[in-house]
């Protein structure tokens, strides 16, 4: 048996990938590759032309062929046996079965192609051995990414020290010169200023009068000695605060890309889009209510863990709502014990569910002197050992039949809320295909990369409080299939908390500003184990 080459064709006779694995020439290959879609008939059974000289054998996947062409001397079987396990590669490389997809991946294509087919001969492997041939790291490629990466941090560390070594001579130079020396001054305190880092605590109070304001010191140290002299590429003036990230942080990241990690840095807004962001809410004050939910549920019944965490954040846009006092009402709910912000009137709120600072002349903080998400003025947190209180349980029943394991897995959902998003993450051994789903109340997606099954469910209600879902998978342990992890989102709380009304401190009778209020029941740690 002799392979002269894989390749991928479209329908239309396009060549996207081919590996030829015999010594031949790049003119008789496309020959070959250009002589098969004329060979090709329609409405026909086989999977196999011959011609005087070459056997193409081929598969059709989707809008594509997949063509082995061989010697005549070879064996069909063993053809069709190689034909059928690079048919199985191709997706799991290709997420997309089309020209773009393929063509996106050619060059893993080629060397999984390499690893199934030697010299014209079938290597005896498997799919997963191929991926995992195709995966392995080299220790001299590291070694030599790190080694690299040394020499340019001591190259950028010289540029450096050169760097403030003329700027210093500057200085010195400059010193005779008062005048020029207080503008050139005067210069640096500005573009330093401009570069200083200032962030604002989550749950603090980010106004000017110093309620949880940090700045941090260091960056405005190191912009000042590590300035760079050509106009060109020094910072703009005038665009206010910004925040980057430190140097060691940089130098991680980039060791890490060598390494050839997939490495999903933050996005910097740039301050027209930070402006965008800063002028989303439309009404003057916007209070939100966030509960987040982590339970731990048996697989066996019953429930090892119940606590909801809650916060109250208000976020104010002018200066002249400020001076104001929250009035809430709470559902009553005997199980949860608030907490008030140190800087808040606790008197005022438990006598009176008053929301309001111990000084009332004050002002809470406005715009972008507050943090994004707002600011903080009631915590609550809720644990309970009733399994009455989970708002969703899950039964995961695996059963072994022979050669295959059935799975079927139910959800019951509590009528206290109607859950939103929900997705059921079921681990799985590993396959080579995808889980055959038999029956499902929703839609499902497989995720090979990480061996995991998705159930989702874009809304549950009174329509639809229980759910099933079955599939199939070869022979496994139950211990494989957990722990099941689950998420989804509520518009309504545990603790039901509620604004009622804006008292304004302000004096000459002017009417209370416009509010409104957000509510949302999150997971953050949600399984069944």
């Amino acid at each position: 048996m002799v392979v002269l080459a894989a390749s991928v064709l479209s329908k239309s006779g396009k060549v996207l990938v081919s590996r030829q694995f015999v010594d031949m020439t790049r003119i008789r290959i496309e020959g070959l590759l250009a002589a098969f879609p004329k060979l090709v008939g329609t409405g026909k059974q086989h999977t196999y032309v011959e011609t005087e000289n070459v056997r193409y054998v081929y598969q059709p996947i989707e809008a594509l062929y997949l063509l082995l062409v061989t010697n005549k001397q070879s064996n069909i079987l063993e053809d069709l046996e190689t034909l059928r396990l690079l048919s199985k590669l191709v997706p799991e490389y290709c997420y997309s079965l089309d020209e773009e997809g393929i063509c996106k991946t050619a060059f893993e294509l080629i060397f999984a192609f390499d690893e199934v087919i030697c010299l014209g001969h079938k290597e005896n492997v498997t799919v997963a051995q191929v991926k995992q041939y195709c995966e392995m790291e080299s220790h001299e490629e590291k070694l030599h990414k790190l080694v690299l990466q040394s020499k340019i941090n001591e190259t950028k560390d010289v540029m450096k020290r050169k760097a403030s070594e003329i700027d210093k001579s500057k200085i010195d130079k400059n010193k005779g010169d008062k005048g020029g020396f207080m503008s050139m001054g005067s210069g640096r305190i500005e573009s330093s200023f401009s570069d200083m880092s200032i962030s604002s605590s989550g749950s603090g109070f980010g106004s000017s009068s110093g309620l949880g304001l940090t700045a941090d010191v260091d960056s405005f140290s190191t912009k000042s000695k590590g300035r760079q002299l050509s106009s060109a590429t020094a910072p703009p003036k005038g665009l206010g605060m910004q925040l980057g990230k430190s140097q060691k942080t940089n130098q991680f990241l980039e060791s890490l890309k060598a390494e050839g990690e997939l490495i999903v840095e933050d996005a910097q807004p740039r301050a027209g889009q930070a402006r965008v962001a800063a002028a989303a809410p439309t009404d003057p004050i916007t209070l939100t209510a966030e509960e987040k939910l982590n339970v731990t549920l048996k697989r066996d019944g019953g429930i090892s863990n119940f606590d909801v965490q809650g916060t109250l954040s208000l976020q104010i846009l002018n200066q002249e709502d400020a001076l104001i006092q929250v009035q809430t009402e709470t559902g009553g709910n005997p199980g949860i014990l608030f907490k008030t912000h140190p800087n808040m009137n606790k008197e005022l709120f438990s006598n009176e569910n008053i929301l309001g600072l111990k000084d009332p002349n004050r002002p809470f903080p406005t715009g972008s002197a507050g943090d994004a998400a707002g600011v903080g003025l009631l915590k609550w947190r809720m644990q309970s050992a009733d399994e009455s209180m989970v708002p969703l349980t899950i039964n995961c029943w695996p059963s072994v039949s022979g050669n295959e394991t059935y799975v079927s897995i139910e959800y019951e959902a509590s009528a206290m809320f109607d859950l939103r998003n929900v997705v059921i993450s079921v681990p799985l051994p590993a396959l080579r295909e995808a889980p055959d789903v038999r029956q499902i109340d929703g839609e499902w997606r497989y995720d090979s990369r990480n061996s995991v099954l998705e159930w989702s469910i874009l809304l549950i209600d009174n329509s639809n409080r229980s759910g099933s879902m079955e599939f199939v998978v070869p022979p496994a342990d139950s211990s494989v299939f957990f722990p099941i992890s689950v998420r989804f989102s509520a518009t309504s709380t545990y603790s039901d908390l509620k604004v009622v009304n804006i008292i304004p401190l302000r004096g000459g009778g002017a009417p209370p500003p416009k509010f409104s209020q957000r509510t949302n029941l999150i997971t953050e740690n949600y399984q069944v184990v």
